[in-house]
């Protein structure tokens, strides 16, 4: 497994991480505990050292790290969250409850140590901004936790630039974790700059847009109610057919190569950015196996250039939610 630098930490991690979320979160029913465990070990094995997690997804899920991590810690570079302590149902959809609150901000530290059995997080990101609280009085928290050895770096998801700006002057930011994919382009509009010149990765969520770019799934896909797809914008029959063209170019390639669609788009993040570091989500170990080989498919500077052109000019629909 190819290796990058998590921006001006200097801290080592797999080019391609692993997202735990859909263990617990947002895909379904909890997956089974002792696959999981397999599967979290399995990553290991195969040079995935990077794991992202949020109490937001469910104590279990920080816990099943902790469990599977103990006695192992320093193997593994674990991301978790602050930010977001809980949730609330509102016009039957999931509302965030936002708390970055200096002393809460701490509490929710001290929690999550504790279900992952460290006494230390290596990156430790604010989940989604808080209107209530300065980006300073956010970052000037962080320097302490850094200063008291609780953290060893910082970062933001899904917050305006200037905001991050904000925050960067007053301790330094070391990633940046946003949704990013062949049908998500947006951090390419202001996000590569600020990372390329300030020395920050980019940790790209959804790389596979929540599935749908492994070409997996039909336009007339069903979901369970308790998968968060099953009401996303994203799996519309009329998204998913006006995006098929990518998903065209996808395949191609992916043949040419002889190599599956997720691979061909996970390598064609790696290869978009040195600061770009995917981390895609699964359950089962032969995606995982799959998508950590990603890292072994290579592209010439002329495949890469037709592939950004072609994307350029295709009318791609970019509804998430």
């Amino acid at each position: 497994m190819k290796k990058r630098v998590l921006g001006s930490s200097n801290i080592e991690i797999s080019a391609i991480g692993l997202g735990a979320m859909g263990m617990d979160h947002a895909y379904g029913p909890q997956s089974d505990r002792l696959e999981m465990e397999k599967l979290l070990k399995q990553a290991i094995d195969l040079g995935c050292n990077f794991v992202d997690t949020a109490p937001v997804y469910g104590d279990a899920n920080e816990k099943l790290l902790g469990e599977v991590f103990r006695g192992t810690r320093e193997n593994v570079v674990i991301a978790t969250k602050f930010g977001i302590t809980g949730q609330e149902m509102v016009n039957n959809k999931p509302q965030n409850k936002l708390d970055s609150k200096p002393e809460s901000i701490r509490q929710q530290l001290e929690a999550s140590l504790k279900r992952l059995q460290t006494d230390y997080i290596d990156l430790y990101f604010q989940h989604r901004v808080d209107p209530e609280v300065s980006p300073e009085a956010v970052a000037q928290t962080m320097n302490k936790f850094i200063q008291e050895g609780k953290i060893k770096a910082w970062g933001v998801s899904e917050a305006p630039l200037e905001y991050i700006k904000r925050a960067h002057k007053v301790c330094p930011i070391s990633a940046i974790e946003n949704q990013y994919s062949m049908v998500y382009r947006g951090p390419e509009d202001e996000l590569f700059e600020f990372c390329e010149q300030e020395n920050v990765a980019l940790i790209a969520y959804s790389p596979l847009g929540n599935g749908f770019l492994s070409g997996k799934y039909s336009d007339n896909q069903t979901f369970s109610d308790d998968d968060l797809r099953s009401t996303m914008g994203r799996f519309k029959p009329e998204v998913m057919a006006k995006n098929q063209a990518v998903l065209d170019e996808i395949k191609q390639m992916a043949k040419n190569k002889n190599a599956t669609p997720a691979q061909i788009v996970l390598s064609w993040e790696l290869h978009q950015k040195q600061f770009i570091i995917p981390i895609p989500g699964t359950t089962k170990i032969e995606r995982l196996k799959e998508n950590l080989k990603s890292n072994e498919v290579e592209f010439s500077a002329s495949e890469l250039k037709y592939l950004n052109e072609t994307l350029d000019k295709l009318d791609i629909d970019e509804t998430y939610f």
